[in-house]
C-alpha cells in the first residue's frame, strides 16, 4: 500500500510537471530559471525582459510576485509558483497560468526568490508598462510617478502605447507631458526630439529644465590641428583668453600630447642627484643659486638623457598653438542643441517675468500685513495725534484672544470667525480704558504721551508673560487656509496671505465708511481739524476721542488675529510691528488713510525688493530700508500724501 501511494504521488507530480511545462508562463520561467536563481542584478535583466515582453496576461502577476519576494521554486521539479502560507504551516502553490491552487508544499521543499533592491528596481521599471494601462486610475498615476522619478529610454515605448487607451483626460495630459519629456531625452528620431522641445519651450516645470540642461552638457576636447567638422562644438577655447595657459597645457599633458612641466623642486632634486666633481651639467655647484644657471644645468642633463626635458615658455606656446581646445556638446546633433538652447532661453525669460510677478505678489502680501497693522495707528496717531507706543501690544492682545478662543472652540474655522469680532471687542475696551485712564490727561503733550504709553507697553508685555508664559502659543489656521495658490512652478501665494489681503481691504472700506458716512466719522474729522470750534458746535470731545481711540485699538486687535496665523504668538509679537507701523503712517502722510496705504506699499515693496537682492540676510534688508526711509523723510517730511489746508498746519 505504501508503494502504491508513492507511485500515485509520483504520477501526480509528473503529470503536474508536464502540464506546467506546457503552460506558456511556466515555459518562459523554465527557460530563464538559471538567471532567476542566480539572483544577480548584473545578469537578471534578460529574464525580466523575457517575462515582460512575452505579451502574456500573466506577465504582470509574475513580475509583481517576483518583486514582492513571493516567487517560489519547488525543489522537486524546479517549477515556479506564487505561494501563500496556510493554517497548517505549509504553503499553497498557485499556478500563474490558471491562477488556481495546484498543490501544497512545506517550506523545506521550496526555495524563495529574494531579489535585492537593484533587481526590484529593474522589475519595477518593467511593471510600468502594465501599470500604465491598469484599470485602476490610482495605479496608473503611481506608474506615472515612477516614470517621472526614474525616467529611462525603455519607458518611452510603453508610455506611448498607453496614450490611445487612456480614458481619464487629466491622466492623459500627464502622460502626454511625460511622453514629451522622454522624447526630448531618449528618442532616436531627431525631428521628434526637436518637436517635443518646441512644445515644452513655454513650460516652467523644473522637470523640463532638468531634461533640457543635460542636452547642453559639454566636455573638453583637444585636437592636434583644427577640430573635426562633424563635432557639435559649443565653444572654442583660446589659451590665455577663455582658458588659462597652464590649464590648457595640463590638458595636453593629461592627453599625452606634450611633455609634463618640471617644477622648481623637481629641478633642484635632479641637480642634487647628478653632482659630479663639483659640477652639474657643466655648471659649478656654487653658481646654482642663480635660477637661470639651474635651468642651464638641467637643460644640459636633459640633452644627455639623464633627466626628462623641461619645456620652456617658447616651447609651451608653440605646443599650445599647434593644438585646438574646444568644449564639445555631449549631444551630437547641432539641431537638437540649438533647439534646447533656444527653449532654455525662452524659459529663462518666462521664469524672470514670473519671478517679477511673484515678487509683486509678495510685496502686496507684505503691504497688506503692514497696512492691517498700521490702520489702527493711522487713527490714533494719524488722526488724533497721539503717539501710542502700546499699539503693538494691542496687536499682541488680539493674537492671544484668538489663541484663547481656539482653546474653547476646537473647530478652527468657527474659532477664527468668532475670534475676529471678539478680538475687536477686547482691544476696543482696552483702548477705551487706556484713553480714559492715561491718554485723556496728556493730549497735546507728545513727549509725556510717548513715555506713558511706553510704560503701558512694558506692563502689558509683562502681564502677557505672567498669564501665558514665555513660550510661543499656536494660533492654527483653518484647513481651507492651508497651502498656497500655485499659479505655476514659480508663482505661488499662501491662502493665509490672500485672506489677510482681503481683510485689509475690508477694514479700509470700514474705515472709509465710518469716517465719511457716520456721525462718529464726521465728529472725529471736526475735532481733528478744530477742537474748539467742534466743542462750540455741541460735539462731546471726550466721547469722540474715547471712541476714536477705541476704534483704532480694536482694529489693531483684529490685525493681531490675522498676524498670529503665520507669526509666533508671544508677548513680544507687537514689538515686531510697532516700528513698521509708525514708519508706515509717517512715510504715507500723517492723518491720511490713503497715505497709510501708500506708505505700507512703499515699505512692503521696498523690503521685498531688498530681500530679493540679498535673500539670506533679512536684517540687512530692514537696515537698508530704514536708511532709505530716513533719507526719504528728509526730502518729503510730510509723507507721500500730505494733508492740505488748515489741518495740515495744526
Amino acid at each position: 500500500m505504501k508503494y502504491l501511494y508513492v507511485a500515485v504521488l509520483a504520477l501526480a507530480l509528473t503529470s503536474t510537471f508536464v502540464r506546467a511545462q506546457e503552460a506558456p508562463t511556466q515555459m518562459i520561467l523554465q527557460e530563464q530559471a538559471p538567471l532567476i536563481m542566480e539572483n544577480s542584478r548584473r545578469t537578471v535583466a534578460p529574464a525580466i525582459a523575457a517575462v515582460s515582453d512575452s505579451g502574456l496576461p500573466q506577465a504582470q502577476d509574475v513580475l509583481q510576485a517576483w518583486q514582492a519576494k513571493n516567487l517560489w521554486q519547488r525543489s522537486a521539479d524546479g517549477l515556479f509558483f506564487r505561494a501563500t502560507k496556510t493554517e497548517q504551516n505549509d504553503y499553497a502553490l498557485y499556478d500563474f497560468d490558471s491562477g488556481e491552487i495546484v498543490g501544497t508544499a512545506l517550506s523545506s521543499d521550496l526555495e524563495q526568490i529574494k531579489p535585492n533592491s537593484g533587481i526590484r528596481a529593474l522589475i519595477g521599471s518593467a511593471l510600468v508598462r502594465f501599470q500604465l494601462q491598469d484599470p485602476d486610475p490610482k495605479r496608473r498615476r503611481a506608474a506615472l510617478t515612477s516614470v517621472q522619478r526614474n525616467p529611462g529610454e525603455d519607458l518611452l515605448a510603453p508610455l506611448r502605447e498607453s496614450l490611445a487607451a487612456e480614458p481619464d483626460p487629466e491622466i492623459l495630459a500627464l502622460k502626454q507631458r511625460a511622453e514629451r519629456l522622454l522624447t526630448m531625452a531618449y528618442d532616436a528620431d531627431e525631428d521628434r526630439r526637436i518637436a517635443a522641445v518646441s512644445q515644452m519651450a513655454g513650460d516652467l516645470g523644473v522637470d523640463v529644465r532638468a531634461t533640457l540642461n543635460p542636452m547642453l552638457s559639454t566636455r573638453q576636447a583637444v585636437f592636434a590641428g583644427p577640430p573635426p567638422e562633424a563635432l557639435n562644438i559649443a565653444e572654442t577655447l583660446v589659451p590665455g583668453e577663455t582658458i588659462e595657459t597652464s590649464e590648457a597645457y595640463d590638458i595636453l599633458v593629461a592627453a599625452d600630447l606634450a611633455p609634463p612641466r618640471v617644477t622648481a623642486a623637481q629641478i633642484r632634486n635632479a641637480l642634487a642627484q647628478h653632482i659630479e666633481g663639483g659640477t652639474v651639467g657643466g655648471v659649478p655647484v656654487h653658481r646654482l643659486d642663480d635660477p637661470d644657471m639651474r635651468l642651464q644645468a638641467y637643460a644640459a642633463l636633459a640633452e644627455l638623457g639623464d633627466v626628462p626635458p623641461a619645456p620652456g615658455p617658447v616651447q609651451i606656446a608653440q605646443t599650445l598653438a599647434a593644438h585646438s581646445f574646444v568644449e564639445v556638446y555631449v549631444e551630437p546633433s547641432t539641431r537638437v542643441t540649438d533647439a534646447a538652447s533656444e527653449a532654455l532661453d525662452t524659459i529663462a525669460l518666462t521664469v524672470g517675468a514670473n519671478q517679477a510677478v511673484d515678487l509683486i505678489l509678495d510685496g502686496l502680501s507684505l503691504t497688506s500685513i503692514y497696512f492691517l497693522a498700521a490702520i489702527g495707528l493711522a487713527i490714533t496717531f494719524g488722526v488724533m495725534g497721539v503717539i501710542n507706543m502700546a499699539h503693538g501690544e494691542f496687536i499682541m492682545m488680539g493674537a492671544y484672544t484668538g489663541y484663547v478662543v481656539q482653546q474653547i472652540v476646537p473647530n478652527h474655522t468657527a474659532s477664527i470667525l468668532l475670534a475676529i469680532p471678539l478680538a475687536f471687542a477686547v482691544t476696543f475696551a482696552a483702548g477705551v480704558l487706556m484713553e480714559r485712564l492715561v491718554i485723556r490727561w496728556l493730549y497735546n503733550r507728545p513727549l509725556e504721551t510717548l513715555l506713558a504709553t511706553f510704560g503701558v507697553s512694558i506692563a502689558l508685555q509683562q502681564l502677557a508673560k505672567n498669564i501665558f508664559g514665555t513660550q510661543a502659543r499656536p494660533l492654527t489656521s483653518p484647513e481651507w487656509l492651508d497651502g498656497a495658490w500655485a499659479i505655476n512652478d514659480v508663482v505661488a501665494i499662501s491662502y493665509i496671505r490672500i485672506a489677510i489681503f482681503v481683510l485689509a481691504g475690508f477694514f479700509l472700506c470700514v474705515y472709509l465708511f465710518i469716517m465719511r458716512r457716520t456721525r462718529l466719522g464726521l465728529e472725529t474729522r471736526a475735532v481733528t481739524q478744530n477742537p474748539r470750534m467742534a466743542a462750540s458746535m455741541g460735539i462731546n470731545l471726550n466721547k469722540v476721542n474715547m471712541l476714536t481711540f477705541g476704534l483704532g485699538s480694536g482694529i489693531a486687535g483684529v490685525a493681531g488675529v490675522a498676524i498670529g496665523l503665520f507669526a509666533k504668538v508671544t508677548s513680544e509679537l507687537g514689538s515686531d510691528y510697532i516700528v513698521q507701523s509708525f514708519m508706515t503712517v509717517v512715510v504715507g502722510g500723517v492723518g491720511n488713510i490713503w497715505g497709510t496705504l501708500a506708505g505700507a506699499a512703499m515699505i512692503g515693496f521696498l523690503q521685498k525688493g531688498i530681500e530679493w537682492f540679498n535673500p539670506s540676510n533679512t536684517l540687512a534688508a530692514q537696515t537698508f530700508m530704514i536708511v532709505f526711509i530716513i533719507m526719504f523723510i528728509q526730502f518729503r517730511p510730510r509723507g507721500i500724501i500730505a494733508l492740505k489746508g488748515r489741518a495740515a498746519g495744526d
